[in-house]
């Protein structure tokens, strides 16, 4: 499949794709990397995604899904355009995180794996975010906040919400009602995700 064909993703995507396909000489190792920038597009793995990426790297649907639901960042549900992740991990642990944890549960009025009802975030206790040293820490997209306390937990909110109603947010994209970068976060993305590079490297 080349970017000219029918696709589901932008051309732009489509292109970055075929360039991925090219670069290994087996194709399949492009495979986590497309999943990656598909769900930042998108905003999860879609039957849709999982058939065009298959078809793209020449492996089976089957095979696809098994990669994917190996990668707890891949997910196969719409989450909101704002993903919290509260790390819960043992250093968070001791540090305050479950306190932390309940106070978002407070201010978003969702449980882990909710969406709120504007669609704006969504919520999900996860396992260890790469973010020991500065424990505790969350993760918003792509956007990292630690050493936090429940205090901090309804400001950093509001700030989301401010960047949500900003001009050139970048609101027009598909995928942002999935919660992906294009919101001026500083963190290096899916390239550095599927390349090994955590906060800690």
């Amino acid at each position: 499949m080349n970017s000219e064909s029918l696709s589901l993703f932008s051309p732009h995507l489509a292109a970055r794709f075929d360039a991925l396909a090219a670069r290994y000489t087996v194709k399949r190792s492009a495979l986590v990397p497309m999943l990656l920038y598909a769900q930042d597009e998108i905003g999860y793995i879609s039957d849709a995604v999982v058939v065009e990426v298959a078809q793209r790297v020449g492996v089976t649907e089957l095979e696809v899904r098994n990669v994917a639901t190996y990668y707890s960042m891949l997910r196969f549900r719409p989450v909101g355009r704002y993903h919290v992740q509260v790390c819960t991990n043992i250093s968070c642990m001791l540090r305050g995180a479950n306190e932390i944890y309940e106070r978002f549960q407070q201010e978003l009025g969702v449980a882990s794996g909710v969406v709120t009802a504007d669609g704006l975030f969504s919520l999900e206790e996860v396992e260890c975010i790469g973010a020991c040293s500065w424990a505790p820490a969350i993760q918003v997209n792509y956007d990292f906040h630690d050493e936090l306390t429940p205090w901090l937990v309804a400001g950093i909110l509001a700030g989301y919400r401010e960047k949500a109603w900003a001009p050139g947010d970048g609101s027009s994209s598909p995928g942002w009602e999935a919660g992906v970068p294009g919101d001026g976060a500083s963190s290096p993305g899916p390239q550095a995700d599927a390349e090994g590079k955590g906060r800690n490297a």
